[in-house]
């Protein structure tokens, strides 16, 4: 039995990156700075939208936490587990 020889393939050649087209031209460029500024306006109004978004679950979330800490305290069980067992410091 002989060895098996092996093939060797050629490495592939990689297409030029995304990011430089050709030509030398961007999108900038070859859109109009009426739809570039659109495009600027929107990208921020998305962000700001975003911040609202998360400021609003922060909100929630700390509301949610509050009526939890105040069903807590009317809950005699959880106060009596949770109170300080030095009762010296109360006289």
């Amino acid at each position: 039995m002989g060895k098996k020889q092996k093939k060797v393939t050629a490495p592939h050649q990689k297409a030029a990156p995304k990011n430089e087209p050709d030509n030398g031209m961007t999108l900038k460029d070859l859109l109009s700075s009426d739809m570039v500024n659109k495009l600027k306006a929107q990208a921020d109004e998305m962000k700001q939208a975003e911040a609202n978004h998360k400021e609003e679950l922060r909100k929630q979330e700390e509301e949610k936490k509050k009526q939890e800490q105040k069903r807590l305290e009317n809950d005699f069980s959880y106060l009596l587990e949770n109170s300080d067992p030095s009762w010296s410091k109360h006289k």
